[in-house]
């Protein structure tokens, strides 16, 4: 795992965390913060399963019940499918769990966690900024209607594009990686879709200047 691909995985779990405060993130808060977002990711997967597990036992006893009727069937499956979905994404999550330890103690690295807390520390700077390079390149969507996870994942990248001075085809890519682990079935194609809008507008603006 590369020290940068960490930090920006460490800065994106600890931002649900983050408060708006205006003094500078110290390592202990950093701390905190990790600590506080490992415990939201287990707890996720926790909640995953026992929601996987009761729809999966419904549909069962739908299915065991019914009278074979056409319509009680097909709704008793498509219960059962929506378990097994349920299912699919606590068994990510959980290989997600799997790479915690590995995670935790790359995380003690200096350089991981300098450039966890640059990225934090830049967003937290420029949070206005930021949502409103966003939303300028959103289409029919709202950035405050948009998955938490995502607009977080959105928020990193540009972040890096803008203020730290990482490429944009790396920004971009890192970000999609980030959403194909933590966001929904086509979030890394939205993620996609509004990082190069992004850069685009941005390399319009800097030719007409």
């Amino acid at each position: 795992m590369q020290a940068r691909r960490i930090a920006r995985e460490l800065a994106l779990l600890s931002m649900s965390q983050l408060s708006n405060r205006p003094e500078k993130l110290s390592a202990q808060e950093l701390e905190d913060l990790l600590l506080a977002a490992v415990r939201a990711l287990t707890n996720e997967v926790h909640d995953i399963l026992e929601n996987a597990a009761a729809e999966l036992k419904r549909g069962s006893d739908r299915l065991l019940n019914s009278e074979l009727q056409a319509t009680g069937v097909q709704s008793s499956r498509t219960m059962v499918y929506d378990a097994i979905e349920l299912t699919q994404s606590a068994v990510n999550r959980l290989g997600m769990a799997m790479e915690l330890p590995e995670f935790i103690q790359l995380t003690n690295r200096q350089e991981v966690r300098a450039y966890a807390l640059e990225i934090l520390s830049v967003i937290r700077d420029n949070r206005d900024r930021i949502d409103e390079t966003i939303a300028a390149s959103l289409v029919n969507w709202q950035l405050n209607r948009l998955p938490r996870i995502d607009r977080d994942i959105l928020r990193v990248a540009v972040a890096e594009m803008f203020y730290i001075g990482t490429p944009d085809r790396v920004a971009i890519n890192e970000a999609v990686e980030l959403a194909k682990r933590y966001s929904g079935d086509d979030g890394h194609k939205f993620v996609n879709g509004v990082l190069r809008r992004v850069s685009d507008r941005a390399k319009e603006v800097s030719h007409k200047g």
